[in-house]
């Protein structure tokens, strides 16, 4: 189905969404196509989302990967690499997650000016975000910003140490396993 030349409402875009082969953010009224993904970009996700889905066993948080939407508010939609959830309606729904507790982007030339800029600051509306994970395989950076009890998002640079916490859902990431297979 062609996309429609007039903005959409969150309701016209979903009923849009479900019956096209390719994935879509939605960003006030306008679907933008989501970009295939190189290897690297999806072994790090990967990589990630196994390690927080082994982390998180037992406890009352999932990790999810790139298929599955965050809604931000009604006009706003995101597909995010990986994410962790530990909200109870979040882990009842099947489509639309809305509050989730930490966000992952693993970014490459052509959207980290994207997820460092409109779409974190889209994400820092959602009152259950405490973490923003930035990973950048081709130069193996890692940046995580945590939401302090003040409500700011502070940058944790965890670019070349070993290990790195990912406190708000009590988990570690070791750095070779999150680039593990590059």
């Amino acid at each position: 189905m062609a996309l429609p030349q007039s903005r959409l409402t969150l309701a016209e875009y979903l009923a849009w969404e479900a019956t096209e082969p390719e994935r879509h953010e939605f960003y006030r009224g306008e679907a933008f196509a989501m970009v295939g993904a190189r290897r690297v970009h999806g072994v790090v996700a990967l990589n990630i989302a196994t390690s927080l889905k082994r982390q998180l066993h037992g406890s009352p948080c999932q990790a999810f990967i790139e298929s599955l939407k965050i809604q931000v508010n009604e006009d706003t939609i995101f597909y995010p690499d990986v994410f962790v959830t530990c909200d109870a309606a979040d882990l009842q729904t099947e489509y639309i997650f809305r509050a989730p507790t930490v966000v992952v982007e693993v970014l490459s030339e052509s959207t980290q000016a994207f997820d460092r800029g409109l779409k974190f600051a889209m994400y820092r509306q959602l009152a259950s975000l405490k973490e923003y994970l930035l990973v950048d395989p081709d130069n193996r950076m890692v940046e995580l910003y945590r939401r302090g009890a003040d409500g700011l998002f502070t940058l944790h640079d965890y670019t070349g140490v070993a290990r790195f916490p990912v406190a708000s859902i009590n988990c570690e990431l070791v750095t070779d396993e999150v680039f593990e297979a590059l």
